[in-house]
């Protein structure tokens, strides 16, 4: 069949079957099962996939971080909910305060709430809030069939938390080091007697010092969501957030010379402010709102629809050392990024889910529209001549404040329309295949005006994407499988050589794996084999300076992960991953290995329940290896030694209702640089946070 002919297939079947239920139906977004079981990790469904498989049934990699896990390790941003998952690079811009940075296997990977995307645009960024969040599910390599355009990495998820059906809550009280205070409380109840009305609230107030000299951040989060059982076939589901940072941002920029190499002026205190912290501010303002809707047609067929609406305003002046090699070189000179704008965007997504028996199979086909619209308004500026510092005895002030007759105004705008449909068999219980395909519309508007700017480009691009799986569930609970998938991402800024919008990077990945549940034990293994290439990629020429759209990425590896009950008291998690992550963007070097990606990673968390010595007393430690990694082959061929960081989790049941808990992270303090990307990164220090909890 054409390239053509499969394209209109695919778009009429999933017209078919979107089209006429969304007529007909109003629909509600399925929840994740829960289990009760010990290792719920081995039974629960990621909401990402869209259609309630257990993960152990999933011919492709998926890792989810639990509520219990997200508790246990008490994360105050995203990225660092990741550090313990296979295949994820998290933090390698070190400790930012108003970012939230992690790579999966070698690349960016998409951030979504509740499977509705937040969209990134430079530094208009949206942070999600870990205290609002019940899971976080890391679906790995490219997702184009599920999601439409992304990177080729992945896709995380964030799952907020919802109502339950008993009624239950918390408040809490944190201190902790760098000034560190926080208030939080979680609350879920029925709102009327038959209980076909329940809600949950969630709030968090924080305060804290940043890990650089006179940077601080304060928060405002809150959360509620209302769940409604419409009749005995339809469930609706509302939920919102709003979140305000306020402070001074981080800004974690360093030279390699006093940090990764020697220096003539010896070495660059991790706590040292290359900014300006008097002029420096950084205050985003985040509010969503949004539907989860599902309703069961029949005994086959269930419609679900999820509207989300996403605004971000976001004021930000940061300035910032260059970097600088030469151990020779005392004062830097300081550029400044400003941002003064907004972002909106709505995502709508329907899709039908059948499912059926015949004969020795159990057939399951999703089919569905997806729309998506996203915005950025804003005045920016750049300036690379702010001002000057010297990095080992910095002197604030010298430096010129930014005229806001040189701002820029920016508007980029993007809108995706598409159809998909994926089909899944499970053939005499131990068969598994599926096969999905999607076609994507999507428009982009790029415009710029200013003093020295005009501009204004748009592009139209229209992109089938495929994949495929199948898997193998053997009676001995050995399950391999493989798949295929693509990916494509656009890309919102104008190529400088054609003054046109870039094309979309084009990414396709081949994976081989085996899921190992053993029947003498409580756990799991899973192993997996990866290969992802990466077209259309910029790569700078040498004597212009100019990037272009013809290079390559490609990152092949290995993770292992796994989970073992080893004893009633006693619970393992460990992971390792092996990432081999190559770009032609070296300034004419041939391939190099990408910046930022160690090749070797290595974890693992002990959790000890010591009930027998001392009641209501667990314990948990991990431990936390990243490898070698390398500088951005187009800036210098320096080399960043490998760490091990120890962390710990200690928690006491007081009496049934209260609870305290001991959080460090990198208790030995450990002073590492956690990558280099032209700049250098300070890993984050220590840090402790003494909490108490009232539940009921």
């Amino acid at each position: 069949m054409t390239k053509t002919n499969l394209l209109a297939a695919a778009i009429r079947k999933s017209l078919v079957y979107a089209v006429a239920p969304t007529a007909a139906v109003v629909a509600l977004s399925a929840h994740a099962e829960e289990d009760a079981t010990v290792m719920e990790t081995l039974t629960v469904t990621a909401q990402a996939l869209k259609v309630d498989t257990p993960t152990k049934e999933t011919p492709r990699s998926v890792s989810i971080i639990s509520e219990d896990e997200l508790r246990a390790r008490a994360p105050k941003k995203l990225d660092e909910a990741l550090r313990y998952t296979s295949g994820v690079t998290a933090q390698p811009y070190g400790a930012d305060n108003d970012t939230d940075w992690f790579k999966v296997r070698g690349f960016d990977a998409a951030t979504y709430l509740d499977g509705n995307r937040l969209f990134r645009d430079g530094y208009y960024t949206w942070l999600v809030e870990p205290y609002g969040l019940e899971s976080v599910e890391v679906v790995k390599g490219p997702a184009a069939v599920l999601y439409g355009e992304s990177a080729p990495g992945g896709v995380v998820n964030a799952v907020q938390k919802k109502p339950t059906f008993s009624p239950q809550g918390e408040v809490k009280v944190e201190v902790g080091n760098n000034n560190h205070q926080a208030v939080g409380f979680d609350i879920a109840d029925e709102a009327n007697e038959e209980g076909t009305v329940r809600y949950r609230l969630v709030g968090l107030m924080k305060s804290e010092d940043g890990e650089l000299d006179g940077t601080h951040n304060e928060r405002f989060y809150i959360a509620p969501s209302v769940e409604i059982d419409i009749n005995d076939r339809t469930m609706l589901t509302v939920l919102a957030t709003y979140l305000h940072d306020n402070g001074v941002p981080t800004n974690p920029f360093f030279p390699a010379a006093g940090t990764l190499i020697g220096s003539d002026f010896g070495k660059i205190d991790p706590s040292t402010n290359l900014g300006q912290p008097d002029y420096d501010k950084y205050e985003r303002t985040q509010f969503s709102l949004g539907y989860l809707l599902e309703h069961d047609i029949n005994d086959t067929w269930t419609f679900s629809q999820n509207l989300n609406y996403g605004s971000n305003e976001l004021y930000l002046r940061s300035s910032y050392a260059f970097s600088n090699n030469d151990p020779s070189v005392e004062e830097l000179a300081q550029g400044i990024v400003f941002r003064d704008g907004k972002n909106q965007s709505i995502t709508f997504d329907n899709n039908a889910v059948g499912n059926w028996m015949t004969d020795n199979a159990e057939h399951t086909v999703l089919v569905g529209m997806d729309l998506q619209y996203h915005k950025t308004d804003g005045d920016e500026q750049d300036n690379f001549a702010f001002g000057t510092i010297n990095p080992w005895n910095p002197e604030y002030g010298n430096f010129t404040p930014l005229d806001p007759a040189n701002n820029i105004k920016r508007e980029i705008s993007k809108s995706q329309a598409s159809v998909y449909s994926q089909y899944q068999l499970k053939l005499h219980e131990q068969w598994i295949g599926n096969v999905g395909a999607r076609y994507d519309w999507v428009k982009t508007e790029n415009t710029g005006k200013g003093p020295s700017v005009d501009q204004s480009e748009s592009r139209d691009d229209g992109q089938l994407s495929l994949s495929a799986g199948v898997m193998y569930l053997a009676d001995n609970g050995l399950s391999p499988y493989a798949n295929y998938s693509q990916s494509f991402e656009v890309i919102s800024t104008i190529d400088a050589a054609t003054n046109e919008l870039y094309k979309p990077l084009e990414g396709e990945q081949v994976e081989v794996g085996v899921k190992y549940e053993p029947s003498f034990m409580d756990g799991y293994v899973n192993v997996a084999w990866f290969d992802i290439t990466q077209k259309n990629a910029l790569v700078t020429n040498p004597s212009t300076w100019i990037a272009t759209q013809t290079g390559e990425v490609t990152s092949t590896g290995v993770e292992i992960e796994g989970a073992a009950q080893l004893t009633d008291d006693l619970k393992l998690m460990a992971s390792y991953t092996y990432t081999k992550a190559e770009t032609d963007e070296t300034f004419g070097q041939g391939k190099q290995q990408a910046a930022l990606i160690p090749e070797h990673q290595a974890s693992a968390w002990l959790d000890y329940s010591a009930y027998e010595l001392i009641p209501g007393l667990n314990i948990g430690t991990g431990v936390r290896y990243v490898g070698e990694s390398k500088d951005n082959p187009k800036s210098s061929d320096l080399t960043v030694p490998s760490v091990t960081l120890w962390d710990a989790s200690v928690t006491y049941d007081i009496t049934s209702q209260w609870q305290a808990q001991l959080n460090v992270n990198n208790i030995l303090d450990e002073e590492y640089v956690s990558g280099c990307d032209y700049w250098c990164y300070y890993g984050q220090s220590r840090t402790v946070m003494l909490n108490a909890n009232y539940s009921w």
